[in-house]
């Protein structure tokens, strides 16, 4: 089997595990995503609008003290940009489907919680394939410090991800639960 074969059938087993956590789930799950949060108090933050079975971060984001920005898809093998959110501003619809600010400044985020269909405990990611958070943490990375936090729930671990080079580690990993990597 090819690694595409591998990693596409890695994100379908890990769809339907983050699928059947998302059913399970209430109430709002960033208690462990606010603790780690607060240490990067006046940073500026991406997080991101969650789509379909997605673990939600938004009251996190909404609590975070300074700056926050969502996440905008420029076009195909570009890295993403960042546009600034607050609670209440207006959204648009993006590409796949995420909502984006509709206007507002652009910034240059230092920690980003990043979405994921699944993770390892060595800070590895498996995303949806479009290698835009690839191509933008290693932007990141080049210009200065970024942090990079997978935010999942903790059903979406797996013990053998099939990962290649340009795959961006992550630095940490933060579940519904707890902090279940932390590379600083």
């Amino acid at each position: 089997m090819s690694l595409a074969d591998t990693k596409q059938t890695a994100r379908r087993a890990a769809m339907n595990r983050r699928k059947a956590a998302f059913a399970n789930a209430s109430g709002d799950q960033t208690g462990p995503l606010r603790t780690v949060l607060r240490a990067y108090a006046g940073r500026t933050l991406s997080g991101y609008a969650p789509i379909r079975t997605e673990i939600d971060p938004t009251p996190a984001m909404a609590a975070h003290q300074g700056p926050v920005a969502l996440p905008v898809v420029m076009g195909e093998g570009q890295p993403l940009r960042f546009r600034a959110w607050h609670p209440g501003c207006t959204m648009v619809t993006g590409p796949f489907g995420a909502a984006v600010p509709a206007d507002g400044e652009w910034l240059v985020p230092e920690v980003l919680i990043v979405p994921l269909l699944a993770f390892d405990r060595q800070g590895g990611r498996l995303g949806y394939g479009g290698g835009f958070y690839d191509r933008t943490l290693a932007q990141l990375r080049e210009s200065g410090e970024a942090v990079a936090i997978g935010f999942a729930f903790g059903a979406q671990e797996a013990d053998d991800l099939p990962l290649e080079p340009t795959d961006a580690p992550l630095d940490l990993v933060v579940t519904e639960r707890r902090v279940l990597y932390d590379s600083r």
